[in-house]
């Protein structure tokens, strides 16, 4: 059996999978999207299917920047392959540099839920799609509004990314691991992309796979990287 459990980052939702679900579902994979519920779409968390089969059995986490760190410890713990987009061990760097990022996130902490929320939500937007025009980006919780649980959730979240300080509990170690980064990303400093390179070479049995992308940067919007990723899978 090939399945997929994939996870979106903070402030997305499960529609950004939509084109993936439906390319990895017309080459024979089972494929169920995590949501964590920022808007009106519910909360789901898949768990993997049960084989009934002998073939070889492939369970894959798709996980896209906050994303390891917002599945269950069960879920990494069984994955036989994991697949990280913009992700990271931990999101603020060590040196001069964490400060200032502290309390620039800390300050969008405070604007949830205020009258500055929507400013704030849509420049972080533009900088996740950066280079590519905001327009491009899936609909999703920021466009389409935030439920009053999902506000709270989103808070909650973003208090879990300034405290990661690691590869996620129940990562496996023995999966196979692929890292893809956007070298225009405005969201990852360099600091914290080597940091995640540095954590899984020390943290894994094989070394991960690296694809750094030429003029991408924190939300991948490129059809063909989705044929790319099933090849390596299926390799």
């Amino acid at each position: 059996m090939k399945q997929v459990i994939a996870m979106h980052g903070w402030s997305g939702d499960s529609n950004s999978w939509k084109l993936w679900a439906l390319h990895f579902e017309n080459h024979g994979w089972e494929w169920q999207s995590a949501e964590r519920g920022y808007g009106e779409r519910p909360i789901i968390n898949p768990k993997w299917k049960q084989q009934h089969d002998n073939l070889p059995n492939k369970r894959v986490a798709i996980c896209h920047s906050l994303g390891p760190h917002l599945l269950p410890n069960e879920t990494l713990h069984n994955s036989t392959d994991i697949v990280l987009i913009n992700s990271f061990s931990s999101f603020i760097p060590n040196g001069p540099e964490s400060r200032p990022l502290k309390i620039a996130l800390r300050g969008m902490q405070e604007k949830i839920g205020t009258s500055q929320e929507k400013e704030m939500l849509n420049y972080f937007l533009a900088k996740a799609s950066h280079p590519a025009d905001i327009s491009k980006l899936p609909l999703g919780p920021i466009h389409l509004g935030l439920s009053i649980d999902g506000r709270k959730k989103l808070q909650d979240d973003l208090h879990l990314l300034i405290n990661t300080s690691g590869l996620p509990d129940g990562f496996q170690q023995k999966a196979r691991v692929l890292v893809i980064e956007g070298k225009e990303d405005a969201i990852l400093s360099l600091s914290t992309r080597a940091s995640l390179i540095n954590d899984l070479k020390k943290y894994l049995k094989s070394p991960p796979e690296i694809w750094s992308l030429k003029n991408v940067g924190h939300s991948i919007i490129d059809e063909n990287l989705i044929i790319k990723v099933r090849t390596w899978l299926e390799k």
